[in-house]
């Protein structure tokens, strides 16, 4: 059994979002960060420190975008988290990986703690088929048709794209499963975990589901809100507040404001994702999860994923 987390200074609960920074541009970005911050809501905001040379699948703005940045560094003097979502918006081979480490420690002044990957760079940690084992690893790959087996290299020692070391030398927290649960606590208890099997990876997180403002909304209705402050729970949302629907002509989702709101007014610990991460893990000491937790954690997001949010990425 993991232990009961006390929040600090009497805090009922605990909720936070990690942002990947897919889409966001200086057009939809500033407006909803100062909304949060004037709602004395600290979250994370992750940033691709380089850009590309090539076509993205998904993009955005870079940090080599100078008003950008200054933007940027104005959300981490306010106090919001400034993390990783790969060094860059498509593949990156192991030179430019570690271009991008030294640029995002130029810039901000030290090497990434926490880390997402972004969909479809082969050099991702531990993705696709790699996030599972035995019968759910079968499963995910039936369900995708084999199309994500073997398909990441991070943390391959042969590949082109491998980084693994770079990683374990330099980042202390790496996002896994999501779930659709608001208390992400309760979904993966163990967290932030080390798992054995996955050594290039110094602590894991899960989050809750909140891909776009539509699942992010139903994630923190009124009543889950609720059930989060009655359970002492943490929420860590996943979402891309670069998407559409958060911010559309020239407005914030109202919805969206209106719950954001509700929860800010609560009794709850609003800090960036690493800054919980750590008060846990100094609460329980570090935690090297079982095969078998694991398996327990692979099968829920694998189910999660197959019923309820339709995807298995």
């Amino acid at each position: 059994m993991t232990k009961q987390i006390v929040w600090p200074e009497g805090k009922t609960f605990a909720f936070t979002v990690f942002d990947d920074t897919d889409y966001t541009t200086l057009k939809n970005g500033p407006e909803l960060y100062q909304f949060l911050y004037e709602q004395e809501l600290l979250t994370t905001k992750s940033v691709w420190p380089i850009k590309g040379d090539l076509e993205p699948l998904v993009g955005g703005s870079t940090c080599e975008d100078p008003e950008y940045l200054e933007w940027i560094y104005k959300l981490k003097e306010q106090g919001f988290e400034i993390a990783l979502h790969n060094v860059t918006y498509h593949t990156s081979k192991r030179m430019q990986i570690n271009e991008g480490l030294e640029t995002f420690k130029k810039y901000f002044g030290a090497y990434p703690n926490i880390h997402a990957n972004h969909v479809g760079c082969m050099d991702s940690i531990y993705w696709g088929d790699e996030r599972l084992s035995g019968f759910n690893k079968l499963l995910y790959n039936l369900a995708t048709r084999f199309r994500k087996s073997g398909k990441f290299k991070g943390t391959t020692h042969e590949s082109n794209f491998f980084w693994g070391d770079l990683c374990q030398e330099r980042i202390q927290y790496v996002r896994n499963f999501v779930y659709s649960d608001i208390n992400t606590l309760k979904a993966c208890p163990y967290m932030p975990y080390f798992d054995n099997r996955k050594p290039f990876v110094n602590n894991w997180f899960a989050s809750s589901e909140g891909a776009n403002c539509q699942s992010f909304c139903e994630t923190i209705s009124e009543s889950n809100q609720d059930r989060l402050e009655e359970e002492g729970g943490c929420c860590i949302m996943y979402t891309h507040f670069g998407s559409n629907g958060f911010y559309e002509n020239g407005h914030l989702n109202s919805e969206f404001k209106r719950l954001i709101k509700r929860i800010s007014s609560k009794g709850g610990w609003y800090a960036p994702v690493s800054t919980i991460l750590d008060y846990i893990q100094n609460q329980r000491g570090k935690y090297a999860i079982s095969n078998k937790e694991h398996r327990e954690l692979e099968r829920r997001w694998l189910m999660n994923k197959l019923l309820y949010t339709r995807g298995t990425s």
